[in-house]
């Protein structure tokens, strides 16, 4: 039985969540804007080994992109929180969509592209931050959950496609291929403009402290309440292990390959396995199982995702490695929707976009960080017996992090206080949640800042 409250709605429809006008227009804008950045990741890698004949120089046109959320990704997604969500959402988009301009100009030194790429990825924190607070307050209750499904599917899934169109494309003409990601922006920033309605922004001016200090806040609401931070732990260990495989497949292809499939074939097998399981586990999961159902679910999956990938430790064909790879990105994607709904309704509402910010920041760090930890072992052992351990690892650690998981009274005290909180914001003044005082689960239904609130991922 699991510790959360069940809800007694039955699972939401596809046809209800895109009855939602407003989400029609975030939803389709999204994944314009996405197919169009992974297209241009795939643009400006090719622009630049063209130019420099580099790989290194090539590799680091593709890590630029990473670089806002790692160096300062919190500070800027509270921006987010400073403006109407429409209106910061729009402005990102246009500045995306001028910046690509200036870097398809013929001939533009590889210096100023990589220049460029870093200004226009400075505004993925607060465009992704606004719309991940956007959404809860158009998709409530089961609703919410399958749209932050679908919202998380569609992600995957434009990266798929937008890593063959984008090579596809820029193999031919790598100007063409930013072109059209700038008219994924302009045609997004319409989108929204016209298909969402404006609404103030959540934090008033008087309300505004230093930026620095909404951020440390963003980082008290998630770390110093028990509910929060234990939905934090799992997905943060969820990412630590999944991306494994995905991060490895170039080395791993070549090495483990023998001439079942081509090298090229194994590599993006186990590449895109990870976003098509996660796609197909998503979608299925938060489709077929109503809420209480997908409640009791959650935990179990959290251990078997990193469980699909120890069989690796027996050296198995790399299209075996892809099926298990792909075992795993179904197992995470089926607990992330609802441990998403449970970390919104468990968040005061200004909280939101800052929350996001501090997520996908920990999210992008842990990655890379896994990455970057299994090629340095896997200079000295072989991948399978590094990938299969480091996965054990990661079921003992779900493990801990399944039966440390709040109990039932916690989680209720912690969803009805941020209610309340989100009911009947306090009239003035901030809280602070990195205080010594609770924030969650206290009688006081104004604890911490009553108008803060955020989606996982």
């Amino acid at each position: 039985m699991p510790d959360e409250r069940p809800s007694a709605e039955g699972p939401a429809t596809f046809r209800e969540v895109f009855a939602q006008r407003e989400f029609r227009a975030v939803f389709v804008a999204g994944a314009l804007s996405w197919v169009g950045d992974y297209v241009a990741k795939a643009a400006v890698t090719l622009l630049v080994y063209q130019q420099t004949r580099s790989v290194a120089l090539s590799a680091a046109a593709f890590a630029v992109s990473f670089l806002p959320w790692l160096l300062g990704g919190p500070v800027l997604a509270a921006l987010a929180e400073r403006y109407p969500f429409r209106r910061v959402m729009v402005a990102c988009d246009i500045i995306r969509m001028a910046l690509m301009l200036l870097i398809a100009i013929p001939g533009l030194p590889y210096q100023a592209v990589l220049v460029l790429i870093f200004a226009a990825t400075l505004a993925n924190p607060p465009s992704q931050a606004a719309k991940s607070a956007l959404i809860p307050q158009l998709l409530t209750g089961d609703r919410l959950v399958l749209g932050l499904s679908l919202n998380s599917s569609v992600g995957q899934a434009a990266q798929v496609v937008g890593y063959v169109f984008g090579a596809a494309v820029a193999a031919v003409d790598p100007e063409a291929a930013l072109l059209f990601n700038a008219v994924t922006f302009g045609l997004s920033a319409l989108l929204v403009r016209l298909g969402v309605r404006h609404r103030p922004a959540v934090m008033n001016p008087e309300h505004r402290s230093h930026l620095l200090q909404e951020t440390r806040q963003g980082f008290g609401i998630v770390f110093r309440t028990p509910v929060l931070r234990a939905i934090a732990v799992l997905v943060f260990s969820s990412m630590l292990f999944s991306i494994v495989p995905e991060g490895l497949a170039a080395a791993w292809a070549n090495d483990e390959s023998r001439g079942a499939v081509s090298a090229g074939t194994a590599q993006a097998a186990i590449m895109v396995a990870n976003p098509v399981g996660f796609i197909l586990g998503g979608l299925l999961v938060s489709r077929l199982f109503g809420p209480a159902r997908r409640l009791k679910l959650m935990r179990p999956l959290a251990v078997i995702a990193p469980l699909m990938l120890v069989p690796v430790l027996l050296d198995p064909p790399p299209l075996v490695v892809a099926l298990l790879a792909a075992l795993c990105g179904f197992a995470v994607a089926g607990m992330m929707p609802m441990a998403n709904g449970l970390f919104v309704q468990a968040l005061p509402n200004g909280f939101r976009a800052r929350a996001f910010g501090v997520m996908a920041t920990g999210i992008q760090v842990i990655q890379g960080l896994a990455v970057l930890v299994t090629g340095m072992l896997a200079e000295r052992f072989p991948i399978p017996v590094v990938v299969g351990v480091w996965s054990a690892a990661g079921v003992a650690l779900m493990a801990v992090a399944t039966l440390r998981w709040p109990d039932r009274q916690t989680v209720d005290d912690a969803i009805t206080a941020a209610s309340l909180a989100n009911a009947d914001p306090p009239p003035s003044g901030l809280g602070d949640p990195t205080s010594d005082r609770p924030v969650e689960g206290t009688s006081d239904p104004h604890a911490g800042d009553g108008h803060r609130r955020h989606a996982v991922t």
